[in-house]
């Protein structure tokens, strides 16, 4: 549905909303995503229309809650701002939690300190408050809110900002629960400074029982410090100790298993993975598979990719992932075997049913082995990439592709420049300059004057450098011993012909440009005849 039809549903809707009923519309729209609808809602509100509303802060504050979710902080901010500017919905704790969590996660420190002084501080603008004479809407952050500052500083890697939270709660008297610990942790880890780490995992071994998160950020560290071994044993201390990791964890220690070499180990993680787990298992699998192609791995990315086989499909990303792999190690052929086996996908599809099982190549697939196939000067297997690469509906793209095509002519591969210029022609799409020129010159060099003149005639443009004097005598000059027999001669009259029907600038300059050179190599002959 189109924005402006929502709104003017909602203009010319025969219904006395209440407070309770645009509060249901906003969440559920929240569940949705549709941050754009909640707002559009919010300006109803502004407009009155048949709605007076006696809790519009809490509305106010579910479409905080709303735009949170879609992570849209500018748009959370400019909400929060206008809730500042009545008194009916000027923020109360619950909506200071949903902005400060938003702009943490979004790391906009700046603005979030800005939030903290205003909690802190008398509303700016002067309000009427005859029967509230006592109404004071000061407060003072909470835990949640200084978590929100330690979510900001892991984006900006601030390590400053961690130490400045743990003033504050020190300063009112607060002891830092585990989870605010465990940002700060992820913090210092964000910030590569290891050694802290450790010192704050200490302190929380004397306060707390640590928890999941708490030991996930514990072994990311070990992991970066190349301590395989310990990041084992801190996760079996943590199993011993009855706490039951989150799938984040397990799956970080996989990933650091895989990056060591240990793959067979990390897919022992599967099943704990498995038990906890939201994600689809492909998702887990690739990430392995990433994780040992990261290390330089191939082998052990290649057998997670096939193992994964036994229990799931690989998706399009991870097969994508496996022949980038692949070639980039100089595995050619393994990339071939891989590439023809999503061709084969798209031969066995029969229903609609069979896309959401099988996997077909995309134009990333194509361009890849276009690339390698390139770089490995494997002529034959670039025209048969090209040729499915159409064939699978993908267009010609003249920034990746035109260098390719030109390439492949050097070689002695003139189909595929025939075949991009038939699928051009057929799609009515204007052929580049560069492309015009190079199937002139394919026909001139099999004497086909006449079909070469009607590429500058029709597509040549006179505001393209490439078809000027100066680029024509260019041409002649470096390729002029192509073309066999009389054929230039032949070109200068029948374009001759051409001009005096219909004058053309570009078919001129090449007439120009030809004339001159057939002229100069009539000479140089003469000279050397004169000297026999």
């Amino acid at each position: 549905m189109p924005e402006w039809k929502f709104s003017e549903m909602m203009r010319s809707a025969q219904i006395r909303f209440s407070d309770h009923s645009i509060l249901r519309v906003v969440q559920i729209l929240g569940k949705l995503g549709n941050w754009r609808r909640v707002l559009q809602v919010i300006e109803w509100i502004q407009s009155r229309e048949r709605f007076k509303s006696h809790k519009i802060r809490y509305i106010y504050t579910a479409s905080l809650d709303a735009l949170g979710k879609a992570r849209r902080p500018v748009e959370a901010l400019n909400l929060f701002n206008r809730m500042l500017e009545q008194m009916a919905t000027y923020p109360d704790i619950a909506a200071y939690h949903s902005i400060s969590v938003t702009l943490g996660q979004a790391g906009h420190m700046k603005e979030l300190f800005d939030v903290i002084d205003i909690m802190r501080s008398p509303p700016k603008k002067k309000f009427k408050t005859e029967f509230l004479e006592k109404w004071d809407p000061r407060l003072e952050p909470d835990v949640i809110v200084y978590n929100s500052v330690l979510n900001a500083c892991v984006r900006r890697k601030n390590w400053e900002g961690a130490f400045w939270v743990l003033q504050q709660l020190s300063q009112k008297g607060q002891q830092p629960s585990s989870t605010t610990y465990g940002l700060v942790m992820e913090v210092m880890l964000a910030c590569g400074k290891y050694n802290l780490v450790h010192d704050f995992f200490k302190k929380v071994q004397k306060s707390f029982i640590p928890n999941s998160l708490i030991y996930k950020v514990l072994v990311n560290t070990l992991w970066r410090e190349g301590k395989v071994d310990e990041a084992m044993m801190a996760v079996n201390e943590m199993e011993r100790r009855g706490i039951v990791g989150n799938a984040s964890l397990y799956y970080d220690l996989a990933r650091c298993l895989c990056s060591a070499g240990r793959c067979h180990e990390a897919l022992k993680q599967i099943d704990k993975i498995c038990q906890v787990a939201n994600k689809p298992l492909v998702v887990t699998y690739t990430g392995l598979m990433q994780a040992c192609l990261e290390s330089g791995d191939v082998e052990n990315g290649a057998y997670i990719f096939n193992h994964m086989q036994k229990f799931c499909s690989p998706n399009l990303v991870t097969c994508n992932i496996m022949l980038k792999a692949f070639l980039d190690h100089g595995r050619f052929e393994e990339a071939k075997q891989l590439f023809l086996k999503l061709l084969e996908n798209g031969n066995s599809i029969s229903r609609e049913q069979d896309y959401k099982v099988k996997v077909l190549p995309d134009i990333y697939t194509f361009n890849t082995m276009l690339d390698a196939c390139a770089l490995e000067k494997r002529w034959d297997d670039l025209e048969f990439v090209y040729t499915q690469m159409l064939k699978y509906g993908n267009h010609f793209n003249e920034k990746r592709h035109l260098r390719l095509i030109l390439d492949a002519r050097r070689a002695g591969k003139d189909s595929l420049l025939e075949m991009t210029w038939k699928r051009l022609v057929k799609t009515e799409r204007h052929p580049p300059p560069l492309l015009v020129a190079e199937m002139f010159s394919m026909r001139l060099e099999q004497g086909d004057c006449a079909a070469a003149l009607s590429y500058i005639v029709n597509f040549a443009s006179v505001e393209s450098q490439l078809f000027s004097r100066k680029t024509w005598s260019k041409f002649f000059l470096e390729n002029g011993h192509q073309f066999q027999g009389r054929v230039l001669e032949e070109l200068v009259h029948e374009g001759s012909i051409v001009l005096l029907r219909d004058p053309n600038p570009a078919l001129e300059h090449l007439i120009d440009s030809c004339k001159e050179f057939v002229s100069a190599s009539h000479h140089i002959r003469h000279v050397q005849v004169g000297r026999i």
